[in-house]
């Protein structure tokens, strides 16, 4: 299943490079962690828990480059399955 057309475009934005985010999208709490480019690479979409951790999904971002440069290619995330309430 692929990510809101809103959310994709959040999530193809550059951010503090090597940092995490949490933030709320259509009423879920959302946090992504960004890679030393600032790219979101992981990002947790569910309920937030009181510690602060999200229960819910997680996805990985993988990045495709133009060859010789740090341009993105292409990108796409794929869902990696529940996380569990603990």
């Amino acid at each position: 299943m692929p990510l809101h057309r809103l959310l994709d475009q959040k999530l193809s934005k550059t951010y503090e490079p090597s940092t995490r985010i949490d933030d709320v999208f259509k009423g879920y709490d959302i946090t992504f962690l960004t890679n030393e480019h600032g790219e979101p690479m992981t990002l947790f979409f569910g309920k937030r828990r009181p510690d602060g951790t999200i229960a819910g999904e997680r996805f990985t971002r993988t990045i495709k480059r133009e060859p010789g440069s740090l341009a993105v290619k292409s990108s796409h995330w794929d869902n990696q399955g529940k996380i569990m309430n603990r």
